[in-house]
């Protein structure tokens, strides 16, 4: 089984060699990846210019371009047996609201729009704890192995968030939940004339039982998005 990876934190994060490890346990995995860091850049893709790519070695591509330029260079013309688009592992949630801004759901997205079914990883981050990407790929590879042999259902994609739990906590459940409909908190700074974006996003207002809820009660929040 061909497996796309991508993400939108660059193809040197080390959440996309996370993520590349556990699809190597499940498949063939190819990384197409931006060149740079993306994160929020949503679902904009490039259509007015070049885009150049770089092989960095075997089976690793880095594209200079978005997410959604990544898969669509790679469906085309890199990988177009790819049975599924994964994307991730992001620095970071991308709960409820924040599937809008994310360029690594947009790349699942894209996927998706074309005709492949993908799935959007992601890792919640609490300001205290550091990043065990080892302990995520240990997660997510069981995850990974039940959905891929899922029948999918045409435009729709899984959004799966991890929660960031102390290094002696035992491993967190699967919850399988709605996209929390809850806007993220509007809060501005004055410096200056200039404004700075201070909402708290771990104090957001959220649902009980979604997806938002799931993760910062320390579980893996799985959600079934539909594109329309």
């Amino acid at each position: 089984m061909k497996l796309l990876v991508t993400n939108d934190d660059g193809i040197a994060a080390p959440g996309i060699g996370a993520l590349f490890e556990a699809a190597a346990q499940l498949g063939d995995p190819v990384m197409v990846a931006p060149v740079e860091a993306l994160s929020g850049c949503s679902h904009r893709v490039t259509t007015d210019g070049p885009i150049r790519i770089h092989e960095e070695r075997p089976v690793r591509y880095a594209v200079e371009g978005t997410p959604a330029d990544c898969v669509r260079v790679a469906l085309h013309r890199l990988l177009p047996d790819a049975a599924w688009v994964l994307s991730g592992i992001n620095a970071g949630g991308n709960l409820g609201a924040d599937v809008h801004y994310s360029g690594t759901v947009a790349a699942v997205r894209e996927a998706v729009l074309h005709g492949w079914p993908g799935i959007a990883l992601s890792q919640y981050r609490k300001r205290a704890l550091s990043f065990d990407w080892q302990r995520a790929t240990a997660w997510v590879v069981p995850l990974l192995r039940d959905l891929l042999h899922q029948p999918w259902t045409p435009g729709t994609l899984w959004n799966i968030n991890l929660p960031h739990l102390e290094p002696d906590a035992p491993d967190p459940e699967v919850v399988f939940c709605p996209l929390d409909p809850t806007p993220l908190p509007l809060s501005y700074r004055h410096e200056g004339d200039l404004l700075h974006y201070n909402g708290d996003y771990h104090q957001r207002r959220r649902e009980s039982g979604s997806d938002v809820d799931v993760c910062f009660r320390g579980k893996i929040a799985v959600t079934r998005m539909s594109l329309f």
